[in-house]
């Protein structure tokens, strides 16, 4: 997790909100890192996770991550979560729950979903504290407004 935090603490840099991720091989070798870049690079799927995963994926050679563990410090919104499921891996951990996008047990549980053909085992609050602050400290002491064009 402390991995994570440092990638969420660079994202600030950029005018992104800081949540930062990695992904870990079956050894505990970190395999990708993300932090979020929606506002850095206007893309909309610029989440942490999923540049994590992305890259994961590419140092892997495959899309499937199985044995691997995504780390995040806030739990994974439906389009991470989803991710997570698709990517086939083995657990997420989280620091912060989100209780206004959270998919990974708070809101909603996306990740855990019978439905589904595979269900990553989560463990949440991971440095909570630490993760949550970051987050709080961030919108309290920033004038963050996401870049909406005019027009």
């Amino acid at each position: 997790m402390r991995q994570a935090l440092a990638e969420a603490g660079a994202a600030p840099a950029t005018g992104d909100v800081p949540v930062g991720a990695v992904v870990l091989g079956p050894d505990g070798t970190v395999l990708g890192r993300g932090r979020n870049e929606r506002e850095a690079t206007g893309d909309p799927t610029a989440h942490a996770e999923v540049l994590a995963v992305r890259q994961a994926a590419k140092h892997l050679g495959e899309w499937r991550l199985t044995g691997c563990t995504l780390v995040v410090t806030l739990e994974p919104c439906t389009m991470c979560a989803g991710a997570a499921v698709l990517a086939r891996l083995d657990r997420v951990v989280y620091g912060a729950i989100d209780e206004k996008a959270g998919a990974a047990g708070s809101l909603w549980d996306v990740i855990r979903d019978r439905r589904l053909n595979h269900r990553p085992e989560v463990i949440h609050g991971v440095l909570a504290e630490e993760c949550g602050g970051l987050l709080t400290s961030f919108f309290r002491e920033s004038d963050f407004r996401p870049h909406r064009p005019v027009g």
